[in-house]
């Protein structure tokens, strides 16, 4: 890739103990390693809607629109500090296949509607298990025997699950 074809804002630098540079880019909100022989890089600044603040008005987002769709037993789990993965899990059910596609695609709607991007979206050909990350937040949409199954609020946050976390 020639230096001229490099966008500049979206690259950052960094120097691994002074021996080598890497250059990533970004497309969307995943980095991805850019090849380049030129020396022309700038720093990425940090988005002001990233942050914990964005986290938080996301979470509110995603969590009117699985009510708007009738989501059952909503739990969110604060992941922050526990994994790389987002700031928070949140784990919900739908009544069948159908409900859970529908859910599903409510939510990818609403965030696309609200301006937060395409999410990346994983099961919505079966409907059982519906995994969308938005970046900040993971939302699992399960049916209930799948749910059950794999039961992942016992393995992230068992004994940290609060109250007012569970709607």
């Amino acid at each position: 890739m020639k230096d001229e074809q490099i966008d500049a804002t979206f690259l950052r630098r960094f120097s691994i103990a002074g021996i080598a540079w890497c250059c990533y880019s970004r497309k969307g909100r995943t980095l991805t390693t850019v090849h380049s022989r030129g020396k022309t890089h700038a720093v990425l600044p940090k988005s002001p809607e990233r942050g914990a603040d964005a986290a938080d008005r996301a979470l509110e987002l995603v969590l009117a629109s699985l009510e708007d769709s009738k989501a059952e037993d909503i739990v969110t789990i604060n992941i922050t500090g526990k994994s790389a993965l987002g700031d928070y899990m949140v784990v919900v059910s739908g009544r069948s296949n159908r409900h859970v596609a529908a859910i599903s695609e409510h939510l990818i709607s609403d965030l696309k509607d609200e301006g937060l991007g395409s999410p990346r979206v994983e099961g919505m050909e079966t409907g059982d298990w519906v995994l969308i990350d938005t970046g900040d937040i993971i939302v699992h949409v399960f049916r209930p025997e799948i749910r059950e199954f794999y039961n992942i609020e016992k393995m992230w946050a068992a004994p940290e699950i609060e109250e007012s976390t569970l709607h």
